[in-house]
């Protein structure tokens, strides 16, 4: 007679023949990075998360290094915006500065930058593109978008990854960076981002909340599923390498529907909301935070993601370490 519970009888048991599991080596960490000198800014919003200068983001960086996660995840705030977001494409920007330094430091050399591309930080209306009429326009942005991500390319960014949600940016972009000799940089599209209320705390952070309106027109109605698909399916035609589902929380059916239709690594974007929610239950002691962030990490893995994104990274690495004790990097970071 069968009995499911046979094999969770103990914790090394249940161990054995656990499915999924989460590894250090798949987390993505988030940084913001500010124009100035000297600033290490709170974000009131989500506890533990601070906007950097480049003079002090060696201080978040070597609790990267430390923590063993890979790889990071930049977003850039400049000092002045337009209503071109001439920012994100200059060679002196935010981004290009910070990716170029960290490149020269030995420390964080070995890091594998991903290089969020977008206007919406850039951009003194705040919307991820040009504007004409209040109209957001999507094939006159494009152009734009590849020389940002060109631009970031050449600074020394390993990963593009394009957040704008602007139609065929994708082939656009993989032909610029074709074109200028960037032919194994690969493409991250945030492919299935949703117009979500999860991202608040977000535009706190990246200064990128918009001035009039909403992305809706844009970014994807959150009760679609069938037509996240089709928005993938049209970014890997145009040449991405990488999927982000984004957020995530919400949105397990989609990843899951993602990595059964397409032989494309998922990555699932843990959100600035998803992130402050956890916190803020935590603090009352509503929670067990530990317990909770390794679960929903669990199930991300297990809805299909093969990458996170979460600013619950450090933290979650330090927990992998406990559990996995001094030789935690050569048993798979497992949890």
């Amino acid at each position: 007679m069968d009995r499911m519970r046979r094999l969770r009888a103990s914790e090394t048991l249940r161990s054995m023949v656990r499915e999924n599991h989460v590894r250090v080596e798949e987390l993505i960490y988030p940084v913001f990075v500010t124009a100035g000198t000297g600033i290490c800014h709170p974000v009131d919003s989500m506890p533990g998360i601070c906007q950097y200068s480049i003079d002090r983001l060696g201080e978040e960086l070597d609790r990267v290094v430390a923590a063993g996660v890979p790889s990071v995840l930049l977003f850039g705030i400049p000092d002045c915006k337009d209503d071109v977001g001439s920012g994100a494409y200059d060679e002196n920007g935010i981004i290009q500065q910070t990716v170029r330094w960290m490149k020269k430091e030995e420390k964080y050399s070995g890091l594998l930058v991903v290089a969020d591309v977008c206007l919406c930080e850039y951009t003194s209306h705040g919307h991820c593109g040009l504007i004409r009429d209040g109209e957001i326009l999507n094939d006159e942005t494009l152009p734009l978008l590849a020389k940002t991500a060109v631009s970031y390319a050449r600074a020394g960014a390993d990963i593009i990854a394009p957040s704008d949600m602007m139609d065929k940016r994708v082939g656009v972009i993989r032909r610029a960076l074709d074109e200028n000799g960037f032919l194994n940089i690969p493409i991250l599209a945030y492919s299935a981002k949703f117009a979500s209320s999860f991202y608040g705390p977000f535009r706190e952070a990246a200064h990128s909340a918009p001035g009039f309106g909403d992305r809706k027109t844009y970014q994807m109605d959150p009760a679609n599923g069938r037509e996240a698909l089709r928005e993938v399916e049209e970014d890997i035609l145009e040449g991405a390498d990488m999927i982000i589902a984004k957020p995530a929380m919400a949105y397990m059916d989609i990843i899951c529907e993602i990595s059964r239709n397409y032989n494309i690594p998922v990555v699932a974007y843990n959100v600035s909301g998803e992130y402050s929610m956890i916190k803020a239950a935590a603090a009352q002691g509503w929670i067990d935070e530990k317990k909770i962030v390794m679960e929903l990490l669990t199930g991300f893995k297990r809805s299909g993601a093969k990458m996170i994104i979460t600013y619950h990274a450090l933290e979650a690495a330090g927990w992998l370490r406990e559990e996995n004790g001094a030789d935690w990097r050569k048993h798979g970071d497992q949890v």
